[in-house]
């Protein structure tokens, strides 16, 4: 093998080793989403997982379940999105801004 792909070889294993890293501390990073006021709030780890989902009484209404339903999924979806671009964010320090395939 020539020096130069030796050399190639080790950049893309180093490049690597620094995605895995930054994946596996992103995995224990969260983002914390408020709507209604602050009535449901959710949390999603930068996996992107939702770990954990508040509604405060005040907002659940027997009489209403679909503001309640919609607030849920105003709050996960939001969640959710801020935690792409956190991943998104750290993962573009590292590869320059290259969008590579599988990253998230």
């Amino acid at each position: 093998m020539n020096p130069n792909m030796k050399e190639m070889m080790r950049q893309a294993q180093i490049l690597q080793n620094k995605i895995t890293k930054t994946q596996e501390e992103l995995a224990k990073r969260t983002v914390e989403v408020s709507v209604g006021g602050g009535m449901v709030k959710a949390v999603a780890s930068g996996k992107p997982e939702i770990v954990s989902l508040s509604i405060e009484k005040e907002v659940v209404d027997p009489e209403d379940v679909e503001m309640l339903q919609d607030l849920v999924v105003a709050a996960v979806n939001e969640a959710l999105v801020r935690s792409k671009e956190m991943v998104d964010s750290e993962m573009a320090k590292i590869t320059g801004g290259l969008k590579m395939p599988g990253l998230m």
